[in-house]
């Protein structure tokens, strides 16, 4: 009963902030007919980002702040984009809560004025229906299926949770299969949270690896989403078991620290010996804690990025970007490539469109764009939303550092079903 409603009142403030946009188009002097510059001027443009920067189980993505203020930092010192430098406004902390995410989405849109919302990095990505009609370019990593399909999200590496009648990257299982000398006769076991970032990832990892050929014995989004297990046993009798009763060739899961350390530390304390993959912990800050350090060594983990330890130049750049932006060398981590890569592909993607920047004509400039040799490998739109760009690679913890497992690579996705 309330929908009706609801949809009035969207539509009604929709309409008013298109008035409101179409008003400060006309002043700034820059925009198409029936075209809106929100966000846009003759010298700036407004780009604002959200992130989970605290969340209830104490995992932060804060640097992917950091990231995405390095890249602009550099667009900026080198003229920005068409004569226009970015005002990146810093990003809006959501606390992993759908309420906040939202909120942060209509502050940045309605108060700000952004033109761009890059980075976005939560699993909890509510705001995502109202930036897409209110046509705001958004940028992250598409981990989550809202980064699948709207006409205006875009995910760095592309859409990597699809829907139906779009495809799966085989990055991680061609990884898994380098490092295990192949996938004929070898069995995973895949485990995520309860959410429905989780379920997803279930159905699409489970589909990816049977597509290489493992046999998936075990594949469950199981696992509360708001408060880490105090005991694990439950999760692990079942999937040491999974394999006709013995344990699977590798304990696969799609979650991020501290259920990690949790889990691997409980399947760790059995004794099994075989392979421990997720596609989150490639941290450096997460091996200051001897713990934590014990919990992750040997554990390999899919990159959908080039590796940190790669020598390219590219790599070498994003480095020292991330050094001049922190004042200082700090240890790099995957929600710093997070806002970086973000940022890039907005940025790309705004040189494209030309000086004359609308929404219309950066929809334009997506709507064919393609490029190759980045940290992400080739990349091209529209297919990026729907399908993952497909490069990746695999590390592996050992005494204390990462060295690369799988090297960067790039691989024919599959049908998503």
């Amino acid at each position: 009963m309330l929908r009706p409603f609801r949809t009035l009142i969207a539509a009604t403030a929709a309409l008013l902030l298109a008035t409101a946009c179409n008003s400060a188009a006309t002043s700034a002097g820059g925009s198409d007919k029936g075209g809106t510059s929100r966000g846009v001027t003759d010298d700036s443009i407004k780009v604002g980002g959200i992130v989970s920067m605290t969340t209830a189980s104490g995992y932060s993505k804060k640097d992917t702040d950091l990231g995405a203020r390095a890249r602009y930092d550099r667009a900026n010192d080198e003229g920005g984009v068409n004569g226009r430098k970015i005002d990146y406004l810093g990003a809006e902390d959501d606390g992993q809560d759908p309420g906040k995410n939202l909120a942060a989405a209509r502050k940045l849109v309605q108060q700000e004025k952004v033109f761009a919302v890059s980075p976005m990095s939560s699993v909890t990505f509510s705001g995502a229906d109202f930036l897409d009609k209110e046509k705001v370019p958004t940028f992250g990593w598409g981990t989550v299926p809202q980064f699948c399909g709207p006409e205006h999200i875009y995910g760095y590496s592309g859409c990597l949770v699809p829907m139906p009648g779009g495809s799966i990257t085989q990055t991680w299982p061609e990884g898994l299969t380098h490092v295990l000398g192949g996938a004929k006769g070898k069995s995973v076991a895949l485990l995520a949270n309860d959410n429905d970032a989780g379920t997803f990832a279930i159905r699409t990892y489970k589909q990816g690896f049977k597509a290489a050929g493992f046999d998936v014995t075990y594949a469950k989004a199981s696992v509360p989403a708001t408060s880490t297990p105090n005991d694990w046993s439950a999760y692990t009798k079942e999937i040491l078991r999974s394999d006709g009763g013995k344990a699977p060739d590798a304990v696969l899961s799609v979650m991020q620290t501290p259920y990690n350390i949790g889990l691997f530390t409980a399947v760790k304390r059995t004794g099994y010996q075989g392979i421990l993959s997720d596609p989150t912990d490639y941290d450096p800050g997460l091996l200051a804690k001897k713990a934590t350090r014990k919990a992750l060594d040997g554990v390999h983990v899919f990159l959908s990025f080039e590796p940190f330890e790669s020598k390219s130049e590219r790599m070498q750049q994003f480095k020292a970007d991330i050094r001049k932006a922190a004042g200082k060398d700090v240890p790099l981590n995957i929600h710093m490539l997070t806002g970086y890569m973000s940022a890039d592909f907005f940025l790309s993607l705004a040189e494209k469109a030309g000086r004359d920047l609308t929404v219309e004509s950066f929809q334009r400039a997506a709507g064919s764009y393609s490029d190759t040799g980045t940290m992400v490998g080739d990349r091209a739109l529209p297919d990026g939303q729907r399908e993952a760009f497909g490069c990746g690679a695999l590390v592996r913890l050992e005494g204390g550092a990462y060295e690369i497992a799988a090297p960067f690579k790039c691989h024919s996705s599959i049908p998503f079903k």
